[in-house]
């Protein structure tokens, strides 16, 4: 402590009481040194000292938004996720999906547009305006917990030794990219289905070979994400060779870019022909079963009634 107390220590047990306080309660530096002060006639005193924050007390109690805004329009954006944006203190995702969201954010509210590398440093963001006291919207396209932001907060927050309650989280869902490119083309996933990244980043390439071959042996309907990229090439190839070893050549194929973005473009192909079709890494590709068929410009996957037998 600065100015320590020889009688204040005899009186309390430490050397300082109101410099100590500031100093604690700030978390910086003394900018004025404890001074007593007493009225004349009065018993008693109160001594002062202050100190400086880093930054502005809050006396809040900070919240996380893990929210999914949906494809891209905000006509597909679900009423509880607009309701957090707007209600938000700051909001915090990737520029591409600030620009989307941009026409709901209110003025005077913080808006950090970041790059597309940098979640993590998004989360730990995020977490620090939401420890200061504020409410952060966490923005991620499609679902939030679908290849979202919402798992990586929720790992950094767990990192930090959250209890679980402070900062608060609610997580709000988005129509998924699956599920927009899917309602496109009309019912690809009406049967079992399932969702692979090609991405390597984050994942190790031979356990995306794994999950590939699992996906194509069990019959699932399989929805690609991130399926090429001007670095990764040989990927979606590769996922095409494993599923044509086990499903027919003319298996329907939904390839999908940007879905109820203004730049949309929609493709219904072959699994043969999957590969003449521009790809990129705002594409969904849809890969149907065996029993998926194309009628015209749809793409369907019988949910099975008609084989049902009627029970009695």
């Amino acid at each position: 402590m600065p100015n320590p107390s020889v009688v204040v220590n005899q009186a309390v047990q430490t050397p300082s009481v109101a410099e100590a306080a500031a100093i604690l309660a700030a978390a910086g530096r003394l900018r004025v040194a404890k001074q007593v002060i007493r009225l004349a006639g009065q018993p008693g005193a109160v001594t002062v000292a202050i100190a400086q924050a880093e930054q502005e007390y809050t006396g809040r109690q900070g919240q996380l938004y893990l929210v999914g805004i949906g494809p891209g329009s905000l006509s597909q954006i679900t009423p509880a996720a607009k309701r957090a944006i707007v209600q938000a203190d700051a909001v915090i995702g990737y520029d591409l999906y600030i620009d989307q969201i941009r026409p709901l954010c209110p003025p005077g509210q913080i808006v950090e547009p970041w790059p597309i590398t940098q979640e993590r440093q998004r989360a730990e963001r995020a977490i620090a305006l939401a420890e200061w006291g504020l409410t952060v919207a966490v923005v991620s396209s499609g679902d939030c917990g679908i290849y979202g932001m919402a798992g990586l907060v929720l790992e950094q927050l767990q990192a930090t030794g959250w209890d679980g309650e402070t900062p608060a989280v609610e997580v709000y869902p988005g129509i998924s990219a699956l599920q927009a490119a899917a309602a496109r083309v009309g019912a690809p996933l009406m049967h079992d289905f399932c969702a692979i990244s090609l991405s390597d980043l984050l994942t190790p390439w031979h356990v995306i070979l794994t999950r590939l071959e699992a996906a194509a042996r069990a019959d699932f309907v399989v929805a690609l994400y991130n399926p090429k990229s001007k670095t990764r090439i040989h990927q979606i190839e590769t996922a095409q060779q494993i599923l044509r070893q086990h499903r027919p050549a003319d298996t329907p194929v939904a390839v999908v870019k940007s879905a109820y973005r203004p730049e949309e473009t929609v493709y219904i192909t072959t699994l043969a022909d999957l590969l003449k079709v521009p790809i990129d890494m705002l594409t969904v590709v849809l890969v149907g079963n065996h029993s998926t068929r194309q009628h015209g410009v749809w793409m369907i996957t019988p949910r099975g009634y008609a084989l049902a037998a009627p029970k009695e």
